[in-house]
């Protein structure tokens, strides 16, 4: 069948979920399909069966596929470490530190990569369904550029453009795209789609036949909202909601500005009895808060520091005097203990800061980042997940680990109220989730993995309901 591309008008006009979604709806037919992205920006990786990251949109597109993930699904990731660098991984590992300015001058030596992985994808698969990032309107990276119609244009790809109506002017966002991109750049869309719609589609039957004759592209369907999104893991930080659930356990997570990871949290906002409170910038951790998690960040310091700008520190030492437990998760984790040392600079500027104190443990980075897929037990119930990570932390807590994967992983106070750990995605695990909320003295009966799968499904549906998926897939080549 070939390959089809989805495009957006912007970031975040749900292109992850559409090609999910059409993922899922292709294998219902029987269609060997897979997804691929280019290049993607995001802190929130996942780890693939051979220890390489990609993002973690594209391990959900893999999952509705009824595939592994792999490192050529997604071989350009940009992991960002402050406002203007980023960590550069390709097919999996990282290669590079580049600051925004200077990373133009490394797409020329991307794209080799991008073929390459994208060329694997193709020899294995019937349909590659790809998905754009940002937007081709922004024209002034067309020059370089990798992840839209620079791709598109060098693969051969034809091209299906999403826009967003809830964000509001959608009709401006689809005509004015064509009115800015390359004319030959514009010849490779074959259609478009309104995605996220709230309300009677026939209010927008005018709107969309608008954008048909300004275009001359085909009409491919309107989307209507899709509110079980919110059950999916979310891959951008923007998706992010403050409040999940109304349960009587209450778990709060602060906001750091380079979180990442933060899908390990899902599980625990599925779960009837637990209320989950996401804390912005500016905001106290709210004091009736049972557990503090302490998420993944893609700058250990830098987000320490950012933790105590916003007093999160003070109201984190009144949480435990109150009597409240703490996790930390990877970088979090490393937050806890006593000391941070980087003497050459791995994760920012060279130097030593003082940690939380809140376990006898310090870390040090290294060169070298641990990927791999672990399992093991903890609170006596099989565990499972993934390690990304800079650094190794020692100390005499960590004779106390939170699990086993199977060495000794993690660290816990000697009143076992403050615990640290490397393991990502741990909550997914029904049986470990059940005995950690079992601690609060709430319960669970949630198949979280199950639920994910039933969502899929229903997603493939909506769209089966909602788009000419036929003629989508017939665009493919």
């Amino acid at each position: 069948m070939g390959a089809l591309m989805i495009q957006g008008t912007g970031s975040n006009v749900g292109k992850s979920l559409l090609v999910a979604g059409l993922c899922r709806a292709a294998l219902r037919r029987g269609i060997n399909v897979a997804p691929f992205k280019p290049q993607n920006m995001s802190n929130n990786a996942a780890v693939t069966p051979d220890g390489g990251e990609i993002g973690r949109a594209q391990a959900l597109q893999a999952r509705a596929a009824g595939l592994a993930p792999s490192v050529h699904m997604n071989p350009v990731l940009l992991k960002p470490e402050t406002d203007r660098a980023a960590q550069v991984v390709v097919q999996g590992r990282a290669a590079a530190r580049a600051a925004a300015a200077d990373y133009g001058a490394l797409k020329a030596r991307l794209m080799g990569a991008v073929l390459d992985s994208f060329a694997r994808l193709r020899a294995a698969h019937e349909l590659v369904l790809v998905e754009g990032a940002g937007s081709p309107a922004e024209v002034n990276l067309r020059a370089r550029d990798i992840a839209n119609m620079g791709f598109a244009r060098a693969a051969d790809v034809p091209v299906v453009l999403a826009g967003d109506i809830d964000r509001g002017g959608v009709i401006a966002q689809i005509v004015g795209t064509q009115a800015v991109i390359d004319p030959a750049d514009a010849a490779m869309i074959r259609g478009f789609v309104i995605n996220r719609f709230r309300g009677d589609p026939s209010l927008f039957d005018a709107g969309r036949a608008f954008i048909a004759e300004c275009t001359g592209w085909p009409d491919l369907g309107l989307v209507p909202w899709f509110p079980d999104a919110a059950l999916l893991p979310a891959e951008d930080a923007v998706d992010l909601r403050r409040a999940l659930g109304s349960g009587g356990l209450h778990v709060a997570c602060p906001m750091l500005s380079r979180i990442a990871n933060f899908d390990d949290l899902d599980p625990l906002a599925a779960e009837p009895g637990v209320r989950l409170s996401m804390v912005p910038p500016g905001r106290a951790l709210p004091g009736d808060a049972d557990l503090v998690v302490l998420p993944g960040t893609k700058s250990t310091r830098g987000d320490l520091a950012f933790l105590r700008q916003q007093g999160w520190d003070i109201d984190l030492f009144a949480h435990l005097r109150r009597g409240g437990r703490v996790l930390g998760i990877c970088g979090g984790y490393q937050m806890l203990g006593r000391w941070i040392h980087d003497p050459e600079g791995h994760d920012g500027d060279p130097g030593s800061t003082p940690g939380l104190g809140l376990l006898e443990v310090e870390t040090r980075m290294a060169p070298d980042k641990r990927l791999t897929r672990a399992q093991g037990t903890a609170l006596g119930q099989p565990v499972e997940g993934y390690e990304i990570h800079m650094g190794r932390t020692e100390g005499p807590d960590c004779a106390r680990p939170f699990a086993h994967i199977p060495e000794p992983d993690g660290a816990t106070s000697p009143d076992g109220r403050v615990a640290g750990t490397y393991l990502h995605g741990l909550f997914s695990g029904d049986a470990f989730r059940a005995a950690w909320l079992g601690q609060f003295g709430a319960a669970s009966a949630l198949d979280y993995g199950a639920g994910v799968e039933a969502v899929l499904d229903r997603l493939a549906a909506h769209l089966e309901t909602h788009l000419d998926i036929d003629r989508l897939f017939a665009l493919a080549r």
